[in-house]
């Protein structure tokens, strides 16, 4: 598949041991803090094992999630907040600000903030699966709904969860709303991608393809703008990565139009919008070597040394040529000094967020269990705690670019 996605670190976080020293007053609910540990624990070996898959990883947050809901969810029958919810410390690392970690003693906390590590590992895998030399239909289908998915987990914790916090996001902090927007613009655009390359690959008419192409460049430029108020040191990698997908993406639009334009006869506006393409493909070419250089969180890469980015410079220069040579033996038009104006909408191929539920709370998260927990025994033990653990930044697998051999979605 011709794709290539620039991809920022996983969150990193603290161990928890869910010990909660004689707070934990019965069997059942001792039971549900080891589960709780083990459960959690599991999760985050998830993200680093490159066998796991999209099954693995519901299978893996719901157990987690499942149980975490024990102590945010009221239990009682009370609107009352859960007295479980602040018991526990978490920290965090964020996926632009190194190994800098935000606390909040604060369940909400850890259920954002590890369902924004689950989405941001969605959008791994599709990279890693877009990645593959002979990509199959079923696997390219995997690629689409993974950034659909994550999509939705982003924006169901911004809606849903993140207002719910009593500690408010910290600015250029991954909950704040300009990063998890960028996410989440970011995760469609990118599905949209799979979406073009199988239009391309089916031959579906070129205003489809053109439409296609100027709604995703407008996503990349959309979410680039919802970064540009980001302290530079830590979103210009990613910034250069929109700023390259938004060119190249209208380079296609107008490549496209221009094929659309010739076929209905309008060769010097073919002309004109076929120039366009290939200025904005320039303008792609040098941001890949800003790209390049910028340091930064994310992954390495050449991106203007990818097949799917050099194929289109050949799409372009080849109809380009074409209709020069029409109109200089058959229509003889006049090409006009402004490039055509883009007014495309895309009736179809439009990717949505896959709207995203918490699993149903744990079956031994029951009110009489939850009635053992004695909050008033916790403070008698405040020096049997132990000290707290630090956070170790993610060893991810070393995932490079396979070399690509061409083949798009059939």
């Amino acid at each position: 598949m011709a794709h290539w996605f620039h991809r920022n670190p996983l969150k990193a976080t603290a161990p928890v041991s869910f010990n909660f020293y004689g707070v934990a007053g019965s069997p059942a609910a001792n039971k549900i803090c080891n589960d709780l540990r083990t459960t959690r624990a599991r999760l985050l070996e998830m993200f680093t094992d490159v066998t796991c898959n999209p099954e693995m990883m519901k299978n893996a947050t719901d157990a987690y999630f499942s149980l975490l809901q024990g102590f945010i969810s009221s239990l009682d029958g009370t609107t009352q907040e859960n007295k479980m919810r602040f018991i526990q410390n978490f920290k965090w690392t964020d996926t632009l600000q190194g190994n800098t970690p935000s606390a909040q003693q604060d369940a909400v906390f850890e259920l954002v903030s590890m369902a924004f590590n689950v989405a941001v590992w969605y959008t791994k895998f599709a990279s890693r699966l877009a990645g593959k030399e002979n990509i199959t239909e079923p696997e390219a289908k995997d690629v689409h709904r993974s950034l659909k998915l994550s999509a939705g987990i982003f924006k169901n914790l911004k809606e849903v969860h993140i207002p719910r916090l009593i500690t408010p996001a910290e600015k250029g902090r991954d909950l704040e709303s300009r990063v998890i927007d960028a996410y989440i613009i970011q995760c469609q655009a990118e599905a949209q991608e799979v979406t073009i390359a199988r239009a391309i690959e089916l031959k579906h008419n070129a205003t489809l393809i053109a439409a296609l192409a100027f709604e995703t460049a407008n996503f990349y430029q959309k979410a680039d703008h919802t970064l540009n108020t980001l302290e530079p040191e830590c979103s210009s990698k990613w910034r250069k990565y929109l700023q390259l997908k938004w060119h190249f993406y209208m380079a296609y639009a107008y490549c496209y139009h221009g094929q659309t334009l010739l076929a209905s006869d309008k060769c010097g506006e073919a002309i004109r919008s076929l120039q366009e393409a290939e200025k904005c493909y320039s303008r792609a070419e040098a941001l890949c070597k800003e790209y390049r250089q910028t340091k930064g969180p994310g992954t390495t890469a050449k991106p203007s040394e990818q097949l799917f980015f050099l194929k289109l410079g050949g799409v372009i220069k080849n109809t380009l040529e074409k209709c020069q040579r029409e109109n200089g033996f058959i229509y003889f038009h006049k090409v006009p000094a402004e490039a055509p104006q883009l007014e495309l909408k895309a009736s179809y191929g439009l990717a949505e967020p896959v709207p995203f539920e918490l699993p149903p709370l744990g079956e031994q998260c029951t009110a009489e269990v939850y009635a053992t927990f004695d909050l008033t025994k916790g403070a008698k033990n405040e020096k049997a705690k132990p000290k707290e653990e630090e956070v170790k930044p993610v060893k991810e697998p070393d995932l490079k670019p396979q070399k690509d051999t061409g083949c798009v979605v059939s």
